[in-house]
Parts: structure tokens; C-alpha cells; sequence
């Protein structure tokens, strides 16, 4: 497998908190998105240069809790204390395009790969991978596992206009995605067996996992984590 980088994702308490914080770093703010019934979120939106876009997404107030755990570990408890410091830079996805089928690909590996949910929003239609406790995906190996959010979510779009596409690309360009992990030899195991490891950048490092993205900005390289 080779993919691509999809999104990124700023996880936040809130919307307002979120659009605020990014736009805080890299003069532009978010708009746009909106609301996922099936998990209880909602988001905003920022299209950059190559295919990637940004994400803020936060648990929708005004929305009924969902019939499941929501994804990118919202309702875990890491999260929300982290979510109490502020927002902060969650998780990555990553795009798998035909024809390779994201679908097939997750049958045939169902031990590596989590479930694959079937989601909407307006015109959109997607498949992403979301673990049944709507945990972070993790590589596991030998009773051992990594995450964190540095192993990516899968993403396949079911629409020629996906936002990588067809939101406005704002000038601003990923340059480098990068992590750092306790266990960055699983973590890097994990990611080349996805055909990711060439996306992401991952250290040796203690303490919790950490992600950053650094972005090119008309004010210079600016870093969101």
C-alpha cells in the first residue's frame, strides 16, 4: 500500500476554541464543515496546498450522544484531559485511493486494520476506520502497542469532490508531519506496513505521544501540536 496524506485533525472542547487556536498560529481561521449524527460531532474546515485540509472537530452539543463510542478517542479519558489544557493536534488520516479498496483491504486484514465505517455529510460520502471502543488506532505486536494518534486513520472517499478537493486551498502547505513515541520502532513497524511510513516522521521519545505539523504560512513555518 502507498498513501496519501488526507487531513489533519485538531481535536477541541468546542468549535469556537478550536477555529481560535488555529487561527491563532496560522492566520486563518476554519469555516465551514458541519455536523456527523452517527458520532455526535461536528467540525470546521481549512484547505491547504496539495490535496490536505485541516479539521476541527469538537462533540456537538446540540446533538443526541450517539449510539457508539465517538471516534478519534473523544469520549476516552486522555483525551478529555488533554482536551481540558486546550485544544491540540490529535491525529492524522490518511487517504486510500482506487484501486485499492479500503473495504476489501480491511477483510482481508482484519487483525491490522479496524472496522471500517460507512459515513455521510451532506454531498460527502466516505469510509474511514474507527475502532469499535472509538479509540486511536494502535499497531500491536507481541503484547505490546502504539498509537497516540500517530498511526493514521484510514480514509477512502466515495466522491470525486472530497474537501482535499474542493475546498478553497488557503496558502498554506504541510511541510513535515512528525511524532514522538515510547515506542517508536512498533509505531514505525505499523506505519510501514501501512505504506505510511514515508508521511510521517516518528522519534524515540518518553512521555506521552505527541504529534506536530509544521506549515508553511505567509508569515514563515509555523507548528501546531
Amino acid at each position: 500500500m502507498k498513501l496519501t496524506i488526507d487531513h489533519i485533525v485538531i481535536a477541541a472542547a468546542d468549535l469556537a476554541s478550536g477555529t481560535e487556536y488555529v487561527a491563532g498560529i496560522l492566520g486563518i481561521a476554519p469555516q465551514g464543515g458541519g455536523a456527523h449524527p452517527r458520532m455526535g460531532t461536528h467540525n470546521r474546515v481549512l484547505g491547504m496546498a496539495d490535496g490536505v485540509y485541516l479539521e476541527v472537530i469538537a462533540i456537538d452539543p446540540d446533538a443526541p450522544a450517539p449510539a457508539r463510542p465517538r471516534w478519534f478517542g473523544l469520549d476516552q479519558g486522555d483525551v478529555r484531559a488533554r482536551l481540558e489544557q486546550g485544544p491540540f493536534l490529535a491525529h492524522w488520516a490518511a487517504r486510500v485511493e482506487a484501486p485499492l479498496d479500503l473495504t476489501r483491504m480491511q477483510a482481508e486484514h482484519p487483525d491490522r486494520i479496524a472496522p471500517v465505517v460507512p459515513m455521510t455529510r451532506g454531498d460527502l460520502r466516505w469510509r474511514l476506520t474507527v475502532p469499535d471502543d472509538g479509540s486511536l488506532p494502535a499497531w500491536r505486536e507481541a503484547g505490546h502497542e502504539a498509537g497516540g494518534g500517530l498511526l493514521p486513520t484510514l480514509i477512502q472517499w466515495d466522491v470525486e469532490d472530497y474537501p482535499g478537493v474542493s475546498l478553497p486551498r488557503q496558502a498554506l502547505t504541510l511541510k513535515r508531519l512528525a511524532g514522538r513515541h515510547p515506542q517508536a520502532a512498533l509505531l514505525r513497524q505499523g506505519l510501514a506496513w501501512m505504506g505510511t511510513d514515508t508521511l510521517i516522521d516518528i522519534e524515540q521519545g518518553s512521555g506521552p505521544p505527541r504529534l506536530t505539523a509544521h506549515i508553511d504560512t505567509p508569515d514563515g513555518l509555523k507548528t501546531l501540536a
